[in-house]
């Protein structure tokens, strides 16, 4: 399975994505883009999460966050048994 997390009209550019699977951080098959500044002087961020067949089946939830120092971050999570194959 691969996962794409977008996040878009975010300022400052610090902001940065991460992925937890099973409720814990993962880093492995993660790839992150470099924040994009578009014309309204807002940017954008993108990471994608690569999980093989077995790991996204035992995963339970995997959520995408996004945070920036001092604040609290905002997450999205996706429910692999409410997905369809």
């Amino acid at each position: 399975a691969t996962l794409l997390c977008l996040a878009n009209g975010g300022s400052p550019s610090a902001w940065r994505l991460g992925w937890k699977v099973g409720g814990s951080s993962s880093s492995s098959g993660v790839s992150n883009s470099l924040e994009v500044l578009g014309r309204d002087s807002h940017y954008s961020w993108s990471s994608t999460l690569s999980l093989s067949a077995d790991q996204w089946r035992k995963a339970g939830s995997v959520s995408c966050e996004a945070s920036l120092d001092g604040q609290s971050p905002v997450t999205q999570t996706l429910d692999p048994d409410h997905c369809s194959q």
